[in-house]
């Protein structure tokens, strides 16, 4: 691991919501939201990795405490700037957790710190996302109706608030830079990390199958591991101790 000193850094707090600093942790685990998404919403998940690790959330432009920013719609701008943010976190083990879109923000992360920065991150884990091999371009970013149609799809907002104009108005502008991002990324396959590498979907999520997750295995030179549950897109909703209990049983089980 590298040896940097953490500090408070206007940039890394910019960037990580700590929630509940652990200063003291022997670990970090670093949590990329989805498409549309804010720190907020990964705070339960985030609670259960207390035990042995300090969580830190990503805070993306645009949303939340940042709502006032410009959002970031560059997959190679935002996982560059987050890198560079993420340094003084890198004085113990970091792994890196992302959940659908933040799943291809945290590996381009791992990437960078890897070949730009020289720090190999504990491990990777892709949660509800193919692997980069059977990425899906789209164009759904065009039209907002359509957006909105998918973000009562996946479920990651209350149906009642979906009717609601005034949070239509709020949520529609991030939606849109969200997945004009992620469907304009292009994937490097042979970028392949040194890292161990993990990944997670739900047995019923409708926008990745169980194969297209387990083949997050050829972005690694090292480990891997892979886990199957049960749910829908957003699985872990009511599973957060069971993930969070396997995710730091894995990164035990390659940092051995």
């Amino acid at each position: 691991m590298n040896t940097a000193t953490t500090t408070g850094s206007s940039s890394y707090d910019t960037w990580f919501r700590r929630y509940w600093p652990r200063p003291g942790a022997r670990r970090r685990i670093v949590l990329f939201p989805h498409g549309g998404g804010s720190a907020s919403f990964y705070r339960t998940l985030a609670k259960r990795v207390l035990a042995t690790a300090e969580p830190l959330i990503v805070q993306y432009p645009g949303r939340e405490d940042r709502l006032a920013e410009p959002h970031i719609t560059d997959m190679a701008e935002l996982a560059m700037r987050i890198s560079d943010a993420i340094l003084p976190a890198l004085d113990r083990d970091v792994v890196l957790f992302g959940h659908s879109m933040g799943a291809a923000v945290a590996h381009e992360v791992a990437l960078r710190l890897e070949t730009v920065h020289g720090v190999r991150p504990a491990m990777l884990c892709a949660s509800g996302r193919p692997a980069p091999r059977h990425h899906k371009p789209g164009s759904k970013h065009l039209d907002d109706e359509t957006l909105w149609d998918e973000l009562s799809r996946l479920g990651a907002t209350p149906s009642l608030l979906l009717g609601n104009p005034q949070v239509r108005r709020v949520v529609l502008p991030t939606l849109r830079a969200d997945y004009r991002l992620v469907e304009r990324y292009r994937p490097r396959l042979d970028a392949v990390l040194s890292c161990p590498v993990a990944a997670c979907v739900g047995d019923r999520d409708p926008e990745v199958t169980p194969e297209e997750s387990e083949a997050w295995a050829e972005m690694s030179r090292s480990g891997f591991s892979f886990r199957l549950f049960e749910g829908d897109h957003f699985y872990f909703r009511g599973q957060e101790d069971d993930l969070a209990t396997w995710l730091l049983t894995t990164a035990d089980r390659e940092a051995a």
